[in-house]
C-alpha cells in the first residue's frame, strides 16, 4: 500500500476492503428482494464504479433503489419484443437497469459478432448505472460503440421551472493499443445519484447546478430533489440532452407507459472494420491519444490525460488501498 492513499480516511467514513463492500452491498440489495444471479450483476458494477472513482454511483445508488417504488413492484423476465439479424428491442420487464441494461449489452455484442454490426434498445426498466461500464465490456470485445440513455425528468430545460428532460447521457468507446477508452458523459450539470447522495449526507451542492421546485437557484440538495438541475454548458447541453430523449424513444422509451419522458436504452455497436481495417484503427487511436498527451503543458500540469484514463488507473490502486464510504451510507445499509 502506497503511503498517500487516493481517499483521505475522516470521522464521517469507513475504509471497506473490495470483498467487505460487497458483502455490504449485496446484503441490502438481498434485503431489497432482489434474485441472486440479479444480485451478482447490480453488485460487480456497484463496487466497480466505486473503485473507479464514481462513489456516489456505488453503494449509496442502493438507497435511492430501497426508496424508489418500482423496486418493490413485480418483474418479469426480459422479452424480446422486435428483432431482426442486427437489431433488437428489449422489454426489460420493470428489472433495475443494472440488470436489463447488462443483458441488452450482452445481445448487442453477440449480434455485432454474427453480423459486425448491431442495434439495441431496451426499455421498462430504470438506474441503469454506469454508462462507460457496458461500453467498456463493448470494447473489450473488439467493436466500437454509442450508448445512449434517456431518463425520466429531472434536468430543467433553459429558461424553465420545472424538470422535463432526463439527465440523459452520452458514452463512446473505442479500441486503443493499451486498452478501451470510454467517453461518459452526462447532458446534465450534475448527476441525479450525487443530487440524491447530497441530499442523505446533508451536504451543500456546488454553485449553479440545482434550481428548488419554483425553478430558482439553490445549494440545497433536498430542495433540489424537489426541483431539478440545469444542462450542462447551456443551450449546448439542453440540445444534447433533447436529443437524447428523442433518441430514447427509438429505444421504446414510451412503451411501457406511454410516457415520452421515460427511460430509454439504445446501443449501436458495430467492428471498426466494416470501414477501415481494425487494427489500423487501434493504431490511429493510439497515435491520436499519443499527440494529444504531447502537447505542450500550462504551468503546474503534469501531464494530458485522455478520458478514462483516471478511473482506469485508479481502479487498480482502490483494489488495494479499499474503499472509503461515508459512515451514514454503511450505516443505512446496515439498517436494510
Amino acid at each position: 500500500m502506497t503511503d498517500v492513499t487516493l481517499d483521505p480516511d475522516t470521522p464521517e467514513t469507513v475504509r471497506l476492503s473490495v470483498r467487505e463492500a460487497t458483502e455490504l452491498g449485496a446484503h441490502a440489495l438481498e434485503q431489497l428482494g432482489f434474485a441472486a444471479e440479479d444480485v451478482r450483476i447490480i453488485i460487480v458494477q456497484l463496487i466497480d464504479n466505486a473503485l473507479c472513482g464514481y462513489p456516489f454511483a456505488s453503494l449509496p445508488r442502493i438507497l435511492a433503489m430501497a426508496q424508489n417504488d418500482r423496486v418493490k413492484a413485480s418483474r418479469t423476465e426480459m422479452q424480446v419484443t422486435y428483432e431482426t439479424p442486427v437489431s433488437a428491442l428489449l422489454d426489460g420487464g420493470n428489472n433495475v437497469g443494472y440488470v436489463a441494461v447488462y443483458k441488452a449489452t450482452e445481445v448487442a455484442i453477440t449480434k455485432a459478432r454474427e453480423h459486425r454490426f448491431s442495434i439495441v434498445g431496451a426499455y421498462h426498466s430504470y438506474f441503469s448505472g454506469r454508462n462507460a461500464y457496458y461500453m467498456e465490456q463493448i470494447v473489450n470485445a473488439g467493436f466500437v460503440g454509442l450508448h445512449l440513455a434517456s431518463a425520466a425528468p429531472h434536468v430543467v430545460p433553459l429558461g424553465g421551472t420545472q424538470p422535463a428532460l432526463g439527465t440523459n447521457p452520452i458514452c463512446f468507446g473505442f479500441p486503443a493499443a493499451h486498452g478501451p477508452v470510454t467517453i461518459d458523459l452526462s447532458t446534465a450539470a450534475l448527476q441525479w445519484g450525487e443530487v440524491l447522495l447530497h441530499a442523505h449526507l446533508g451536504h451543500p451542492l456546488p454553485e449553479g447546478v440545482g434550481l428548488d421546485p419554483h425553478g430558482q437557484p439553490t445549494r440545497d440538495a433536498a430542495e433540489v430533489v424537489r426541483g431539478g438541475v440545469v444542462p450542462f454548458g447551456g443551450h449546448k447541453g439542453y440540445s444534447l440532452s433533447f436529443a437524447v430523449q428523442a433518441m430514447g424513444l427509438l429505444a421504446g422509451a414510451a412503451l411501457p407507459r406511454g410516457q415520452v419522458q421515460d427511460y430509454g436504452f439504445l446501443f449501436v455497436v458495430f467492428d471498426p472494420g466494416l470501414l477501415i481495417p481494425a487494427e489500423d484503427f487501434k493504431r490511429q487511436v493510439s497515435e491520436l491519444i499519443e499527440r494529444i498527451k504531447a502537447v505542450p503543458l500550462q504551468p503546474g500540469v503534469e501531464a494530458i490525460r485522455i478520458p478514462s484514463e483516471r478511473a482506469f488507473a485508479e481502479r487498480q490502486r482502490r483494489r488495494v488501498e479499499g474503499l472509503v464510504v461515508e459512515r451514514k451510507v454503511v450505516e443505512a445499509l446496515q439498517a436494510l
